[in-house]
């Protein structure tokens, strides 16, 4: 009895994409908080405009939390939403 041999091609990038795309789901759900450079990773989006055309939004800024002088925060979700929204109003 002789045995069967398989032979599979995996396309590496794809694989890697799509690991990368279910970390990036895991992190979606349960992301808490965000800064700067975690909106910039995320939104693909310049630090200067996210300023200039979201976080000095009044919807935006109600969202933001830091200490005096310190790193600013936003809540995840509420903060992804009212992006939506302005993006909606472009």
């Amino acid at each position: 009895m002789s045995l069967a041999q398989i032979h599979v091609d995996v396309d590496q990038k794809e694989v890697r994409k799509y690991i990368n795309n279910k970390l990036d789901e895991i992190l979606h759900e349960t992301l808490f908080t965000w800064d700067v450079n975690e909106m910039i990773k995320q939104t693909c989006m310049s630090k200067s405009f996210l300023e200039e055309e979201f976080l000095h939004d009044p919807r935006m800024r109600i969202l933001e939390r830091r200490k005096e002088k310190g790193k600013r925060y936003w809540f995840y979700k509420e903060s992804l939403e009212v992006m939506k929204q302005i993006m909606e109003e472009w």
